[in-house]
């Protein structure tokens, strides 16, 4: 993280420019949702074990024709489980049922989407843009960073030092900020979280900001040269909020397809399991204990483990999905999280 007119600024990577361990942003958003799903009903499972050796009561007291805590419980996982499911379904068709309309207004989008790549050909001089979203966004960062290094350029015959100071400092944290999120962008594709997590590492926002600042600050000292390459810098750094938060749309509905087959793969063994231990499970019918474990203790937790997978992986996407989405709340130059900035604008 830099400084630009003595002020400083939030960091360029999403770890940076969030008050949180790296531990957690890597749970919340970078790491496989199947290892935190694991991780979660491990940790689960080895709780309902604790618990069940601490349990000064054997399980098996428990069995008979009277109220069986095992059979309430799992009773109470098959609607669970098939509520879930049903409404995690039915909210993965609401949020794709924009991709379902008539020719009209597949069209309008159409034209939409044309009209952007076109606009951003313009901007990067080129005949066809990228269609991949890796080398698409890295091709607008190169865009951008090359305006910067003009922008450099063109303040180099300026006598006003400090504002030299001020452009060569932005120049610079732009530029590396750059570097880093296009080598991210290498050979990364579409579907994982690698490509939105490598376009959430560019603070476009604050660079935004601060171009406008620096240039409105020091409008008097511009000469025309410079002023006409804050305008560019500007202009290329407009496409990142509409073409991130496009993509961030696309990978979400992407997300949800993924979330509604795991819990679809998910609830039938959930269910089998589940009716399983309603209808077959006796406690006294596994005696005996497994490395000084109760047999029964270890049976019902695993049960249970099992009949809690689907709600388990709903959470861990639903984690990333959630944490990406505060994240993003805002588009443009308007920073929703605490900076410390010393100076206000008039």
């Amino acid at each position: 993280m830099g400084e630009s007119d003595g002020n400083p600024q939030p960091g360029d990577t999403m770890r940076e420019r969030v008050d949180e361990s790296r531990v957690k942003l890597w749970v919340l958003m970078e790491a496989n949702r199947w290892v935190v799903a694991g991780g979660i009903l491990v940790a689960f499972f080895l709780a309902l074990v604790v618990l069940g050796i601490g349990d000064p009561s054997p399980l098996e007291q428990y069995v008979g024709p009277g109220d069986d805590p095992v059979d309430t419980t799992f009773q109470g996982f098959i609607g669970a489980i098939i509520t879930g499911v049903t409404l995690v379904v039915t909210l993965n068709q609401l949020v794709l049922s924009q991709e379902l309309g008539p020719v009209g207004d597949q069209r309008s989008r159409m034209e939409g989407a044309m009209e952007f790549r076109r606009d951003v050909e313009e901007v990067l001089d080129l005949q066809t843009a990228p269609p991949e979203p890796a080398s698409f966004m890295k091709s607008l960062m190169e865009e951008t960073q090359d305006r910067a290094n003009v922008l450099a350029d063109a303040v180099e015959d300026s006598r006003d030092e400090e504002l030299k100071g001020q452009i060569r400092s932005y120049v610079d944290e732009l530029s590396e900020n750059a570097d880093e999120v296009s080598d991210t962008l290498e050979n990364t594709q579409f579907g994982t979280f690698d490509v939105l997590s490598a376009i959430l590492n560019f603070n476009y926002s604050w660079k935004i900001f601060l171009a406008r600042k620096i240039r409105n600050e020091n409008e008097d000292a511009l000469t025309k040269e410079v002023d006409e390459a804050f305008d560019d810098i500007i202009e290329s750094l407009n496409f990142f909020g509409p073409s991130r938060e496009h993509f961030k749309t696309l990978y979400f509905q992407w997300e949800l397809v993924n979330l509604s087959r795991a819990m679809l793969y998910t609830a039938v063994p959930a269910l089998v399991v589940t009716v399983v231990m309603i209808i077959y499970f006796d406690a006294r019918a596994v005696p005996g204990a497994t490395v000084g474990i109760s047999n029964d203790v270890l049976v019902v937790s695993l049960a249970t483990t099992i009949a809690v997978v689907p709600f388990v992986i709903l959470l861990s996407y639903i984690l990333r999905i959630a944490t990406v989405a505060k994240r993003t709340l805002s588009i443009g130059p308007f920073i929703l999280r605490e900076t410390k900035r010393s100076d206000e604008l008039d």
